[in-house]
């Protein structure tokens, strides 16, 4: 997961589909496949939970190798040598194809995998966070804020960053890793070592926030490359 799909399905893409004619029940049987889609992200992740590699790992088994995160707005839509779909046409569909599924956010790769990481977390967290016993209740109540205004942030990144305004992703995302430091900084205060179930959820937990971390990091990469990219080399292409 070291690339992403900056020029992805936006700007004109809905308007060259036509009408979709599509009604209520339509639309949520797609966002039902979508949420699909998180849960067995997060079923492949938590199998590799203890690979080095679990991001690049968990992508790989998702079908978004390499390519399907270039910058290249070009290779959205190749095919390989015999004609068979490519990682980027698994990860963003085939935008040729008018008769296909409509791009939406909930396709883009570093969506899936932000929403999935979120979701074990959250899980994780309420499962314990009520019990007064187990959590001060304000801890509770600031991690709890902490991990969900984290995502709310990286939604908004993952959004700027599917209409190509790379500048605003960089920003939202670094509001979104505040956050995240904060998640560090409640899991990291002296009073949770006596805190048998939060000790436990920390330490589940620390290893899903840094992978958080690494994948919004490489995407603001990803981000600048773009931004610093000469307009040119645009035109050459």
């Amino acid at each position: 997961m070291s690339n992403f799909e900056p020029d992805g399905p936006s700007d004109n893409d809905w308007d060259e589909r036509g009408d979709l004619a599509w009604n209520e029940f339509d639309w949520e049987k797609y966002l039902r496949e979508q949420d699909d889609v998180i849960h067995r992200y997060l079923a492949y992740y938590e199998t590799l939970r203890e690979h080095p590699e679990r991001i690049d790992e968990v992508a790989h088994m998702m079908g978004w190798d390499e390519e399907s995160w270039s910058s290249d707005s070009a290779d959205i839509s190749s095919r390989d040598n015999n004609g068979s779909e490519t990682a980027a046409d698994a990860a963003t569909g085939d935008l040729n194809d008018f008769n296909s599924e409509p791009y939406t956010l909930h396709k883009n790769p570093i969506f899936i995998a932000t929403k999935a990481i979120h979701l074990s977390l959250k899980r994780s967290w309420e499962r314990i966070a009520p019990d007064a016993e187990k959590v001060p209740q304000p801890l509770a109540l600031a991690l709890h804020s902490s991990i969900y205004r984290g995502e709310e942030q990286a939604m908004l990144a993952i959004q700027a960053l599917d209409f190509g305004d790379y500048a605003m992703a960089i920003s939202l995302f670094k509001r979104a890793l505040r956050e995240l430091n904060q998640s560090f900084a409640h899991l990291g205060m002296p009073a949770v070592a006596k805190l048998p179930a939060v000790a436990r959820f920390a330490e589940d937990a620390l290893p899903r926030l840094f992978d958080l971390r690494e994948i919004w990091l490489r995407v603001m990469n990803e981000c600048r490359d773009e931004l610093e990219r000469p307009v040119e080399d645009e035109d050459e292409d």
